[in-house]
């Protein structure tokens, strides 16, 4: 029997995505690292745009990330901020939030605890 799944990543992660008053909100579910990665890459992949990305990601479902997740949110608030947008973080636990800080992505990336303060601020 042959194995025809043996290259394709596990999907720890899944990501649901809508929109808010023209906010484009995504909310990851599960692990944000390496095999995982594309998945979130591919989500905030907008096609080139005139108008502003607003984009809050919504990560009080993700209970793990490491530095791949970390590099494609700093890529996705350049990507906004090229568009006189933005890019918000909401919700992270614990876990999460301290890894925001220890790399300072929360010095970068504005960061609210919870989706509503994100939407509104």
């Amino acid at each position: 029997m042959t194995d025809t799944h043996r290259n394709t990543p596990p999907r720890s992660l899944s990501i649901d995505q809508s929109t808010v008053n023209g906010i484009q909100v995504l909310t990851p579910h599960g692990e944000i690292d390496q095999p995982a990665a594309p998945l979130l890459d591919e989500a905030l992949s907008f096609p080139a745009s005139t108008t502003p990305l607003r984009i809050v990601a919504d990560l009080s479902d993700v209970t793990f990330m490491d530095s791949s997740g970390i590099n494609i949110l700093i890529s996705a608030h350049h990507k906004a901020g090229s568009t006189q947008g933005w890019l918000r973080i909401a919700g992270a636990q614990q876990a999460v939030q301290r890894i925001l800080h220890i790399v300072g992505v929360d010095q970068i990336i504005e960061c609210h605890p919870t989706l509503e303060e994100a939407l509104h601020d």
